[in-house]
């Protein structure tokens, strides 16, 4: 059982939260997230997320799980085979013969670059059959129909947004996908920690303390009381690049 209790008394402890901040940040000075595969594929992601992640996919258990930013892949291998334990366990259950190919789950991916040698290699992964992935940009009108019509075959939709790291472009990201989360589901918003760390971190980016995926969050929620921040996931994993970022649709 987890214990939430511990995890109560954890959120209260503000030096905690301090520590935690401070060993994120250094942890960031090394690309602490680009340490980790997923079955052979980088992932970008803390580990502790991933945990997280393979939770809210139990729980929820999508039949379509909507990314934007693709990268190497890491992120569609992870949820494609979280997809397929689900059928996996659920033809346990019945007691009948499993057939990936018959599977209606499926992620699909957006991404404004798929390069070439990451697409061969997401394409050449036993998980390719659960995957589709679309490139252009994700806040283009073109592409937000193409996914809204794909989405419509759906009734259970989990949301990840992790692609160009703006205000502007999470906003317009939120707006775009959000509605498609199912109720009782969630739509992830990934690196919001961007806030809360030292702008000096990103010389090169055009997104910093201020601008970035939690002001985008902060914004949004303003308007759209069907979401809530879970801060119960937050508060356990104490590390995590995506604090106000799990949205609970309600």
């Amino acid at each position: 059982m987890i214990e939430t209790d511990s995890i109560a008394l954890m959120a209260k402890d503000a030096a905690l939260g301090q520590e935690a901040n401070k060993l994120l940040n250094r942890l960031c000075e090394y690309k602490y997230s680009y340490h980790f595969d997923w079955m052979g594929r980088p992932i970008i992601q803390f580990p502790q997320d991933m945990v997280a992640m393979q939770e809210l996919i139990w729980a929820v258990k999508p039949d379509l799980i909507i990314e934007t930013g693709i990268a190497h892949g890491g992120s569609l291998i992870f949820s494609a085979s979280m997809l397929a334990q689900l059928d996996l366990c659920e033809a346990i259950e019945a007691g009948t013969m499993l057939d990936p190919r018959k599977s209606k789950r499926k992620v699909l991916g957006i991404d404004i670059d798929i390069r070439e040698h990451n697409r061969k290699a997401i394409e050449a992964h036993p998980m390719a059959s659960r995957i589709q992935m679309v490139q252009g940009s994700s806040i283009d009108a073109g592409i937000v129909k193409q996914v809204h019509d794909i989405a419509a075959q759906y009734s259970r939709v989990l949301v990840c947004l992790d692609s160009n790291h703006t205000h502007a472009h999470v906003l317009a990201e939120l707006q775009a996908y959000a509605p498609l989360t199912s109720k009782g589901s969630y739509c992830v918003v990934f690196d919001t920690v961007v806030e809360d760390m030292p702008k000096e971190m990103f010389p090169d980016r055009p997104w910093g303390p201020g601008d970035n995926p939690k002001t985008a969050v902060w914004e949004y929620l303003k308007g759209n009381p069907g979401f809530e921040i879970d801060k119960t996931i937050q508060d356990k994993l104490q590390l995590t690049v995506a604090p106000d970022g799990y949205l609970r649709r309600l």
